[in-house]
């Protein structure tokens, strides 16, 4: 399986379409059926990556190897989860952005009171990591382990039909790559949005 991911970013982000997503944290499982997703490159090739610059403690998780866990914070209050894609050495990784749950409905809920409806329960990366109990903590875990608290189980076949865009919120450089997959006519996938100025 891990091979199936070890290639470009943007060319492993469409085939997470339709994987399931499953974490186990206190206790508690659930899991998402992913519908939307970012690629992101590696370093000195997208302005709008992490690792474009350099390798730092920060995103060295980015580095590899991959079929890890990439959980970084972001806007000093969210965490945002990335599968690592790319041979070790090479930075590279896809976001997952939005998804819907299909199991621990219960658990999600209570972790994301404040959804109106289930849609929204992991409409967004930072609601979706709540929804999984995803945090900084399971940074680097490999998502194929059997025994692992995040585990990703691919899809069969890539989506017949996806949508592509320009990322939400990336500025500068990179605001034009068309690297945001999403699953068309799913409620679920967030609003595209341009990056503030």
């Amino acid at each position: 399986m891990k091979d199936l991911i070890s290639h470009h970013a943007a060319t492993v982000a469409p085939r997470l379409l339709n994987a399931v997503l499953t974490s186990t944290v206190d206790g508690q499982s659930v899991a998402i059926r992913i519908t939307e997703v970012e690629a992101y490159g590696g370093e000195g090739e997208d302005p709008g990556s992490h690792a474009f610059r350099r390798q730092t403690p920060r995103n060295a998780t980015m580095f590899g190897p991959p079929g890890r866990a990439y959980v970084y914070f972001t806007y000093g209050m969210h965490w945002c989860l990335n599968v690592v894609t790319q041979p070790d050495g090479t930075a590279g990784a896809v976001l997952i952005r939005a998804g819907e749950v299909i199991e621990g409905l219960d658990a999600a809920r209570g972790r994301r009171p404040s959804a109106t409806s289930d849609r929204d329960l992991a409409r967004g990366p930072a609601r979706l990591t709540t929804a999984l109990g995803v945090t900084g903590a399971l940074d680097g875990t490999a998502l194929f382990g059997a025994r692992s608290p995040l585990r990703l189980a691919l899809p069969r076949a890539e989506a017949p039909t996806y949508g592509v865009s320009p990322r939400t919120g990336v500025g500068g450089a990179g605001a034009g790559t068309p690297w945001r997959f999403y699953l068309p006519d799913e409620r679920t996938v967030s609003q595209y949005r341009r990056a503030a100025r």
